[in-house]
């Protein structure tokens, strides 16, 4: 164990820098082999013949895979030691990539993406466990927020590998490129990860900062283990803040991946846009997750004294707001919409960073990557219902039928949230 302090204080700071560094990167690079799909589909279509009901059915494939995978794996991350369970699932998810690219047959395509879908999920259990252990609940939501802005470089930089080799070589190279990029990254993860503080001879975090450990209050010794039967059962299903934080992920879900998904074709055909002006103002829907997901961490930390609640009841009500403004934006309006977009984003990306990190703190440290690949679950589902679910109601009841789903659901996720606004760590209560 490191005692002197000049020493502890210096390694405490590289170590945490470079964990972050490497998660930051990791799991950015998961959107390359997640995301890769989405822009090769035209060139799916005009080469292959496929169409669009089959390229649905991928899309579902992968969502729900990944949100299934979401939960086992965090099972599997809170017994692992994260630096090999996330490089080995970045390099898994890259082999599947080449797979898919070398394929033609509907039944591999389905295969492989599935694969590729079981993987992704061992991208979030481990950065969640990483995030718990290594950065103090006063300080969590500023790192926590740093490192959520992942989602939207990894996101924003997709777009561009794939469209260039998809263009320039075929679409099957646009495949192959991410897939390599994401092999080389899981061997970057395997040299800059590490364990926990304790595996270096660090203090656990809590000590390091002289906060009294959550885990002394509830009785559990810091060098007590939890059987597995113990993460799930008493700090998960019996955790009833758990649950609440999952479902509301599912309503969270629906808005961020439906307005990503749908929103080019509502600027289009609702909005009297060009394809052009629609994608640029799509755009800053990542634009604005970005600064949103800084400042969510930021505020929950600083404002709210290490209380999420308060940061999600406030953006779910912002987005409520942002939809009717995005709804009743002024025809062929770029600016207007790109506003609108970029408010949405700001305000979604808060509340899909924070429900993860609340379920992480509302449980216990050593069940972190449990409770959020549980909750995740949840949002996977939401998102696989963002799909043909919000297609059919938008099919029906046209682009306000869409527009009213989507207010429902941040409704029902302010309804759900507000609960726990006083709410801070499951410490605080009895065990479940």
């Amino acid at each position: 164990m490191i005692e002197d302090p000049k020493a502890m204080k210096s390694t405490y700071t590289y170590w945490r820098w470079r964990i972050l560094i490497g998660m930051y990167v990791g799991y950015a690079l998961f959107y390359l082999t997640r995301k890769s799909f989405i822009f090769v589909m035209p060139a799916m279509v005009s080469e292959l013949g496929m169409t669009k009901a089959q390229l649905g059915i991928l899309g579902s494939v992968l969502y729900i895979s990944y949100g299934l995978s979401k939960f086992l794996s965090g099972i599997l991350a809170d017994r692992s030691n994260p630096r090999y369970f996330m490089a080995i699932g970045l390099i898994a998810t890259g082999l599947f990539n080449i797979c898919f690219g070398y394929s033609s047959a509907m039944l591999l395509f389905a295969l492989f993406w599935g694969m590729n879908g079981l993987f992704q999920g061992w991208g979030w259990p481990p950065c969640a466990r990483l995030l718990t252990h290594w950065y103090e609940q006063s300080e969590r939501g500023r790192w926590w927020g740093v490192w959520n802005t992942s989602h939207n470089v990894g996101g924003a930089l997709i777009p561009l590998i794939a469209a260039f080799c998809a263009s320039a070589y075929g679409w099957r190279v646009a495949m192959y490129v991410p897939g390599v990029i994401c092999i080389m990254g899981g061997f970057f993860l395997i040299w800059c990860l590490r364990d926990t503080p304790e595996s270096l001879g660090l203090p656990p975090v809590e000590q390091y900062h002289k906060v009294k450990d959550k885990a002394t209050i509830t009785g559990i010794q810091k060098d007590q283990e939890l059987t597995t039967k113990e993460i799930l059962f008493e700090y998960v299903l019996k955790n009833r803040f758990v649950w609440m934080l999952a479902i509301a992920y599912f309503f969270v879900y629906v808005v961020r991946i439906a307005i990503n998904d749908w929103g080019q074709m509502f600027l289009i055909e609702g909005k009297s846009q060009s394809y052009i002006s629609a994608g640029s103002s799509l755009m800053w829907f990542e634009v604005g997750g970005f600064f949103g997901s800084l400042v969510a961490g930021w505020s929950s930390d600083k404002i709210f004294g290490g209380r999420r609640a308060p940061v999600n009841v406030i953006f779910c009500i912002g987005v409520l707001i942002s939809l009717y403004a995005l709804y009743h934006a002024p025809q062929n309006s770029w600016l207007f919409s790109s506003i609108s977009m970029g408010m949405i984003g700001f305000l979604i990306f808060g509340p899909q960073m924070l429900i993860g990190m609340a379920a992480a703190e509302l449980s216990h440290k050593k069940a972190a990557a449990t409770a959020t690949g549980f909750a995740g679950w949840f949002g996977y589902f939401g998102a696989a219902s963002a799909a043909y679910p919000i297609g059919q109601i938008t099919e029906n009841y046209g682009w306000q039928g869409f527009f009213t789903a989507m207010g429902v659901c941040a409704v029902v996720s302010v309804v759900l949230l507000l609960p726990m606004w006083s709410v801070k760590t499951f410490a605080e209560e009895e065990p479940a």
